[in-house]
């Protein structure tokens, strides 16, 4: 007791104190870090960049084209501070209506692009061609692609395809075309509802206070939010779906929900393959890249270091 008095009275034990508070409520309420490690994000951000991660939009409300930070919502089964944080760009706030035609995104019927945004080229090399030297240039790790290949695929926009075409080491690059079917891996993974990545929807995105009908056609669209995000029990009696025992016909959303997209559309496991992010699993927004380090050399990126998003 007595030595805890002494440590109490002591300016430099008190003086640590309040830096350690200090630092846990800054945690907590105003920056965060987190350090990419995908491709999901290229050529917005890219894996090594770390990361400063605004909390107030937790409070103050998010906005459309926000880069958003937030816990995985299909790793349910952890403990929320267990789970992955996850980084994409919020496309659809709640009650937006999202299509994405031809790898085209529509909000509300309007195109909507942003500046970094990437699809898939095919990128031809010249004989003999390392093709992890034009993968390191463009800040993708080596295992991005297999070796030994006269062609490779890759995430890029119209200007950094005419930039790698003035290599010595490239013949050609030329976006590929828009995925074609309707696998069933895609939300909602139903027979009813016949999209891809590059084509999709319409979809309006639920908002808390939504009521939404309820039969075998839409229970894919809400399942998870009934079920899991909003902790009802969800049964099927053979003929009919049961909410906590009664008939379900409507649903009144209790949540905000959002839909995110990775700005590389073609490298992204995102909205299009898992559905909605609740509001309550949004940790911060993406707001500057404060240093960048290749993750496969330890080499600072120049062009980087305080780099605004």
């Amino acid at each position: 007791m007595d030595r805890l008095k002494k440590l109490l009275t002591n300016d430099w034990f008190r003086a640590g104190l309040v830096a350690v508070g200090l630092l846990v409520l800054l945690h907590f309420f105003v920056l965060r870090w987190v350090t990419v490690r995908s491709t999901s994000m290229y050529a917005t951000l890219y894996p090594g960049d770390l990361v400063g991660v605004a909390r107030w939009p937790v409070w103050t409300g998010f906005v459309r084209g926000d880069i958003a930070v937030f816990r995985d919502p299909l790793q349910d089964r952890k403990a929320f501070e267990r789970r992955q944080l996850l980084v994409k760009r919020i496309v659809g706030l709640p009650g937006d209506v999202i299509e994405l035609r031809n790898g085209v995104l529509l909000v509300n019927g309007e195109r909507v692009h942003y500046a970094n945004e990437t699809h898939s080229y095919l990128v031809r090399l010249r004989k003999g061609t390392d093709p992890t030297a034009v993968l390191r240039d463009l800040g993708l790790p080596p295992a991005f692609v297999p070796p030994g290949r006269g062609f490779i695929e890759l995430p890029l926009n119209e200007a950094m395809a005419d930039s790698i075409v003035e290599r010595t080491d490239v013949v050609s690059a030329e976006r590929m075309s828009s995925a074609t079917g309707a696998p069933r891996h895609i939300f909602p993974f139903s027979p009813f509802f016949r999209w891809n990545s590059d084509d999709y929807g319409p979809l309006q995105v639920p908002a808390r206070g939504d009521t939404v009908r309820i039969d075998d056609t839409t229970i894919p669209l809400y399942d998870r939010i009934i079920s899991r995000y909003e902790g009802n029990k969800l049964e099927h009696d053979g003929r009919r779906l049961l909410l906590e025992g009664k008939p379900l016909e409507r649903y009144i959303i209790t949540k905000d929900y959002y839909f995110v997209l990775g700005d590389s559309r073609h490298y992204s496991a995102d909205s299009r393959y898992w559905g909605f992010v609740p509001a309550d699993h949004l940790v911060g927004r993406a707001g500057f890249v404060l240093v960048s380090q290749d993750p496969d050399n330890g080499v600072i990126r120049r062009g980087r270091v305080f780099k605004g998003l």
